[in-house]
């Protein structure tokens, strides 16, 4: 059974930057899909980034609009562990942060093409 433990959220102020990092145990998952969504009180959970295998070390990444040339997903199969960095961090980018993974090699933007969850971080950014 996967599980996924995030951490690394936090209270930043707004333009400051946080690295969430997800941990993945029970099984490796240098060839599933993964991603980070995030949910905002009162509102749907919300794609933000996602990377799968394609072959050998290649990896592919996509990124919502809303976070583009701010957060970078990447990976250290090594250590079993999905990272986010988020620069330029914005007070609307508060939320709960979650990681997902997938026994997929799809691209694959919506939280019900994911099958393993972690307990989400929160980071909150203020104004």
């Amino acid at each position: 059974q996967v599980q996924l433990v995030e951490s690394g959220g936090g209270l930043v102020q707004a333009g400051g930057s946080l690295r969430l990092s997800c941990a993945a145990s029970g099984h490796t998952l240098s060839n599933y899909a993964m991603a980070w969504f995030r949910q905002a009180p009162g509102k749907e959970r919300e794609f933000v980034a996602t990377t799968r295998w394609i072959a050998s070390n290649t990896y592919e990444a996509a990124s919502a609009d809303s976070v583009k040339g701010r957060f970078t997903i990447s990976r250290d199969n090594a250590k079993n562990t999905l990272y986010l960095q988020m620069n330029s961090l914005k007070p609307e980018d508060t939320a709960v942060y979650y990681c997902a993974a997938s026994n997929t090699r799809q691209i694959i933007r919506t939280p019900n093409g994911y099958d393993y969850w972690g307990q989400g971080t929160q980071v909150t950014v203020s104004s």
